[in-house]
């Protein structure tokens, strides 16, 4: 085991203080999850409204990027740059009812558009170099988990949804609930299943969102429609919430109906219900602990809350996505609900820590132990099939990762 990690350790990480402090102190998956991720095969059906026209741009644009850069350094690429435009916007919006300056709406939608052409190319150019894998899938669906929560973020802030608290945490957590039921539905059947409006229509309508707070501004957002006598901000608002009714009632079709596993069970023979357990337990704290905050914490915080529970939903949705891959059954107990625990003790013993700075504790709880996920999963499956994370040619390992 010792000689497996320090070959772990080779592949991606450095030895020493930061490989202890990043690196899970026992590989997270087993012998024979690394044996089923060798047979897994990435299916897919269905396609979006908009990608036939969408690929000629993204064919064009994988022709211009040089074929010694790797897959997932695109991916990675695009999330750094999806996480930073909307960090800028945090910034100057904590509370979602500021105006930012109009170059940071702008900045947001060159963001989003600089990640969804990466997305859309990192499988592109694994095929065309030939280097394709099961960590470049694990990788591109960890890092779209990851980009969910903060576009879900900016997208309130840049409507200045914070004026709306609970609409706000509806659409907030809605994106994050259908990206997991996505994936859950792929955990039953086996194939990730594309609509008709999906991931790229509503990327292309936030990018216009943010263009229209640029040019409008608060004034736009808080305008009254005529007749319907409502503001312009609840229109993205209705339409996540008929969005989400539409793309549930999709999933829990598959869920319900197209297990392939043994007497219509998941990929893994497991319960098609088991997944709601994960998810379940993250919407059921953070809608308790939204409603019983004696200080107004969401409402006072939205984007640290937002935050400290999209965290934990990224962790879990890489866990199902981790299940899928290697056909292995999802555990509850997980050290990233640690943080909404404090949460909910800190309340249950009125307070005596204040909230404030216990939300900040859970954000850094969530946001570590997803690091250390993550970089632990990547860096030992990375290790298993000799690849590297992010260069196209082989590593060469110390030791055999059998």
């Amino acid at each position: 085991a010792g000689q497996a990690l320090g070959m772990e350790a080779s592949c991606w990480l450095s030895t020493g203080l930061v490989r202890r402090l990043i690196e899970l102190p026992s590989p997270p998956l087993s012998r024979h999850q690394l044996k089923r991720l060798e047979e897994h095969r990435y299916s897919s059906c269905g396609r979006s409204l908009l990608e036939p026209l969408m690929q000629c741009y993204w064919e064009w644009l994988v022709g211009r990027v040089p074929s010694w850069i790797a897959p997932n350094l695109i991916t990675i690429i695009g999330l750094a740059t999806n996480v930073f435009t909307t960090l800028v916007l945090v910034y100057y919006c904590p509370t979602a009812t500021e105006q930012a300056p109009l170059w940071a709406y702008l900045l947001c939608a060159v963001g989003l558009f600089v990640y969804q052409s990466l997305d859309a190319i990192d499988g592109k150019q694994a095929r065309r170099t030939n280097s394709s894998s099961p960590l470049g899938e694990l990788f591109d669906h960890g890092c779209d988990s990851l980009s969910t929560v903060f576009v879900v973020l900016g997208t309130s802030i840049a409507v200045q949804m914070g004026t709306n608290p609970d609409w706000m945490f509806f659409c907030c957590f809605a994106g994050m609930f259908m990206f997991y039921c996505a994936h859950w539905q792929t955990y039953v059947s086996g194939t990730l299943r594309f609509g008709i409006i999906d991931v790229t229509e509503v990327q292309i309508f936030i990018i216009l969102m943010y263009l229209l707070a640029a040019v409008g501004g608060a004034a736009f957002w808080q305008s009254l429609i005529p007749v319907l006598n409502i503001q312009m901000k609840m229109v993205p608002a209705v339409c996540t919430f008929l969005g989400a009714i539409f793309s549930c009632t999709n999933y829990f079709r598959v869920i319900f109906t197209g297990g392939v596993g043994k007497n219509g069970s998941t990929i893994a023979g497991t319960s098609v219900l088991s997944p709601v357990l994960h998810i379940g337990s993250v919407i059921t704290l953070a809608v308790m602990i939204y409603k019983k905050s004696a200080v107004q914490l969401f409402e006072k915080h939205p984007c640290l809350y937002i935050l400290a529970f999209g965290f934990v939903s990224a962790k879990i949705t890489n866990k199902l996505v981790v299940a899928h891959m290697t056909k292995s059954e999802m555990h509850l107990h997980d050290l990233v609900f640690l943080g909404p625990g404090l949460l909910f003790l800190d309340q249950y013993f009125n307070s005596f820590i204040d909230e404030y700075l216990v939300l900040w504790i859970a954000l850094v709880i969530s946001f570590f132990d997803l690091v250390r996920y993550c970089v632990s999963v990547c860096n030992q499956i990375a290790c298993h099939l000799h690849i590297c994370v992010f260069k196209i040619k082989p590593c060469s390992p110390l030791t055999s990762a059998s």
